[in-house]
């Protein structure tokens, strides 16, 4: 499987709880601190609830 680069571009302020959550679960501590993963269709599906707060990248 591919991997990819999540970073958070945006702040959590604001988001609902399930969204802080989220980025919780996928290993986002800071912003603008990018961390990595498989590009599983669980992950994917992480990363689609909070599109609008991060950035993905193809590694």
């Amino acid at each position: 499987m591919a991997r990819i680069r999540i970073t958070q571009i945006k702040s959590k302020i604001g988001s609902n709880q399930r969204q802080k959550r989220t980025l919780e679960a996928l290993g986002i501590k800071k912003m603008h601190n990018p961390v990595e993963h498989e590009a599983s269709p669980e992950i994917l599906g992480m990363v689609a609830k909070v599109r609008h707060l991060v950035k993905v990248e193809e590694i």
